[in-house]
């Protein structure tokens, strides 16, 4: 069964990015590699083996975005006041005010304020509106935000 990944339309973008910038790379990374083979036994040539896992990692990246942007799809913006995938919600602590987005986990980037619905913040805060709260439990502790807005 095929898994399906939801992204917004810039994650999908950033994807194709750098699908693109790994594409390019393969002809560099295969000059590398011929260049070491030319230093001689194969088995004790640093050089040659850090190349070749620089391109295993490199093809099992483009395989991960190819495989990604095949089964994608893109999270389309609703006028709902309620949270859903795609979401902006402000939310606040106390007297500390954040953005988040909620997105699929492929775009997540908790520093960027970008969550996933998957996660803990972003299964509660999915559905609610604003003026509503929602708890949090994290390790042994509980965090209560309230959504002040929802974009």
């Amino acid at each position: 069964m095929k898994k399906q990944f939801y992204l917004t339309k810039e994650g999908v973008a950033e994807l194709k990015e750098e699908l693109q910038e790994a594409q390019e790379t393969r002809t560099e990374i295969a000059e590398r590699i011929a260049t070491a083979r030319e230093f001689g036994d194969l088995r004790e040539n640093a050089e040659y083996q850090s190349a070749k896992q620089e391109q295993e990692r490199n093809e099992s990246r483009i395989s991960e975005i190819e495989q990604i942007l095949q089964n994608v799809e893109i999270i389309k913006k609703s006028s709902s006041k309620k949270v859903h995938l795609g979401s902006k919600v402000v939310v606040k602590n106390g007297k500390k005010e954040k953005e988040l987005q909620v997105v699929g986990t492929v775009e997540a980037d908790p520093l960027e304020g970008k969550i996933s619905d998957e996660s803990p913040i972003g299964k509660a805060l999915l559905g609610k509106g604003p003026g509503e709260n929602v708890e949090i439990k994290q390790n042994n502790d509980t965090v209560i935000y309230k959504i002040i807005d929802v974009k």
